[in-house]
């Protein structure tokens, strides 16, 4: 076995484990060649070699990711590492908490798009409740 795919191994049950399996093996499905190189590499490199890392925990990573998401401006990925957050034991005051520290550092754009990213995710997890109106 290739040192890459070792990496890859190492990295898809975790993936699935932070993200849900249907969303990876469902990326996985409809990937083809093209794609496929990136769906190994990101699986290999960011859960592989990043996350599989033991130096910090899953909570501490989410949090990182939220922050790091918050200042690239990247609300859709940010959605995606809301969910991950929740099943990785992050609170919701938590996720609330380093989203401001991350505004404060980012900017007034970049952390309402994140807000308004984890709020519709926090509402639909049932997280947060759903406000009529």
């Amino acid at each position: 076995m290739s040192a890459d795919d070792a990496l890859f191994e190492k990295g898809l049950p975790i993936r699935r484990e932070v993200l849900g399996a249907d969303y990876v093996d469902t990326s996985l499905a409809k990937a083809d060649d093209f794609m496929m190189a990136f769906q190994r590499a990101t699986t290999s490199w960011a859960w592989g070699w990043a996350w599989g890392d033991p130096t910090l925990d899953r909570r501490s990573r989410s949090l990182i990711n939220l922050a790091m998401l918050t200042a690239l401006g990247k609300p859709h990925e940010l959605k995606l590492h809301v969910k991950g957050a929740l099943t990785n034991g992050v609170t919701v005051d938590e996720i609330k908490a380093v989203l401001l520290h991350a505004t404060a550092y980012c900017g007034i754009p970049a952390g309402l798009e994140a807000f308004k990213a984890a709020h519709e995710i926090l509402v639909q997890e049932g997280a947060l409740p759903k406000k009529d109106g």
